[in-house]
């Protein structure tokens, strides 16, 4: 009789412990599946904006040279329309990104971006427009930790 009551108390035992080490298993799949859905989501959602913002930047230098000519109408809505792609761009960052550094860099690199048309001559374009790429390295090198 021992011997049995001995086996049963084991044998619940053992369900037991192998049902908690199955449900922790199971938890720790399901978070690395969450976390490996979320870098995907991030190096999307980096690589979108990276690629936005580098074409309103040439909608940008595009619209700063042909303001005075016969194309300037259509060299501005073009520029409208990058901005607007840019800034989606941009707020699906605000979505993913965990870091406020890294969002801000976002920010600062469409900003640079947005002003680039104001410029008053070649000389100074050309300083926005760099310091527009400047600013979406700087992006790009703070978000990449976060996706490797």
């Amino acid at each position: 009789m021992e011997t049995a009551l001995i086996a049963v108390i084991g044998t619940l035992l053992g369900a037991v412990v192998t049902h908690f080490f199955q449900g922790r298993a199971a938890q720790r799949t399901a978070a690395l599946a969450r976390a490996e859905q979320l870098r995907q989501e991030r190096i999307a959602t980096y690589s979108a904006f990276a690629g936005a913002v580098v074409e309103y930047r040439r909608a940008q230098n595009a619209r700063w040279y042909r303001r005075n000519g016969s194309r300037a109408e259509e060299a501005r809505m073009e520029s409208y329309e990058r901005r607007a792609a840019a800034r989606q761009a941009l707020v699906r960052v605000q979505l993913v990104c965990a870091d406020p550094e890294t969002v801000q860099r976002a920010r600062d690199t469409f900003e640079l971006t947005h002003c680039m048309h104001e410029a008053g001559d070649e000389a100074e374009r050309e300083r926005r427009s760099e310091r527009a790429v400047e600013a979406l390295t700087a992006f790009i090198e703070a978000a990449a930790p976060s996706v490797r």
